[in-house]
């Protein structure tokens, strides 16, 4: 197991057109961006409304979720909090 530390986001509110380019350059400007993803429906490959961008620091995380929850994405006031491992 990895002792690397992640700093993920949960990113809910997506609009159905958001894509991982669009997550990641919309969250980038806050710092060095590990992964940014856009969960898709396996069945029709469309966006579920929701994502996650896992940033390398966590003020860089801090930072994001306190300047981007409720900001207008493609559309659609995201909601934006720090991701759970809890099951």
């Amino acid at each position: 197991m990895s002792d690397e530390v992640e700093y993920r986001c949960f990113i809910g509110g997506l609009s159905w057109s958001t894509d991982d380019r669009a997550l990641k350059d919309a969250f980038s400007k806050f710092g060095r961006l590990l992964d940014a993803k856009v969960v898709v429906d396996k069945e029709s490959d469309r966006s579920r409304g929701f994502g996650f961008v896992t940033f390398e620091d966590k003020h860089a995380m801090e930072d994001a979720i306190e300047a981007m929850n409720g900001v207008d994405l493609d559309g659609r006031n995201i909601t934006e909090e720090e991701a759970s491992d809890d099951g």
